[in-house]
């Protein structure tokens, strides 16, 4: 009987253990999960927290005049005069091409880009204002049109955006249902002499005949039969 009694008490103890050893595994494989999860956590907010620093950091490039843009007849010119409230103010310009400022009455502007005539008015206003520091910008782009006629939405004149294409110009112009989809056509005058150019919209959206999808020029005409 001594030795049954021992043989449980052996058995006993040996059950104890291997449960002892059991709940400490699981343990330990359960820390281990929390651990990488939060690894997996921390690395997965790092490129979100980088790209809102980045974002963050980025600088504020609001919309300005192209440095190349011509100013021409009928565009609005915002003028910043440092210091200087009574020169600072919004100017259209003229049919002759000409702007008027106080002090320096007429002033040449179209035929010139926003850099050339800011370095204009630097210049004549030197004689008034000592260091002037002049800012030219460009808030109406009138000068620069393209007109639509035919079967379309919108017709009439358009402001030319810096290289819109014809497919950019129809599409704001829309089409009416009776529009002919293949036979629009360009109208542009060089030197002197009217051309026409085709213009098969329904070939062009298909990514066919790339050449006919030029950039327009102030002045040119699209006709929609």
């Amino acid at each position: 009987m001594e030795h049954l009694s021992s043989i449980g008490e052996r058995m006993q103890k040996g059950l104890k253990i291997a449960v002892l050893l059991c709940v400490g595994s699981f343990a330990a494989a359960i820390a281990a999960q929390s651990t990488d999860g939060s690894k997996a956590v921390s690395t997965a907010n790092k490129p979100a927290d980088t790209a809102q620093n980045t974002a963050a950091a980025a600088p504020n490039t609001g919309a300005a005049s192209p440095s190349d843009y011509v100013i021409g007849a009928d565009d609005v010119l915002k003028i910043s005069v440092w210091k200087e409230p009574d020169l600072s103010e919004t100017l259209p310009v003229r049919p002759d091409g000409k702007i008027s400022m106080p002090l320096l009455n007429d002033i040449p502007a179209a035929g010139l880009t926003p850099l050339q005539l800011k370095d204009s008015i630097t210049e004549k206003l030197k004689k008034f204002i000592a260091d002037p520091r002049v800012t030219v910008v460009v808030t109406a782009m009138t000068s620069r049109r393209v007109f639509v006629t035919g079967e379309v939405v919108h017709s009439g004149p358009m402001t030319l955006l810096p290289n819109m294409t014809m497919l950019q110009a129809l599409a704001q112009a829309g089409f009416t249902q009776f529009a002919n989809l293949k036979g629009i056509y360009l109208l542009r005058t060089e030197n002197g002499r009217q051309n026409k150019l085709p213009f098969n919209y329904k070939e062009v959206v298909k990514g066919n005949h790339p050449e006919q999808n030029i950039m327009l020029k102030p002045g040119d005409t699209l006709v929609v039969p």
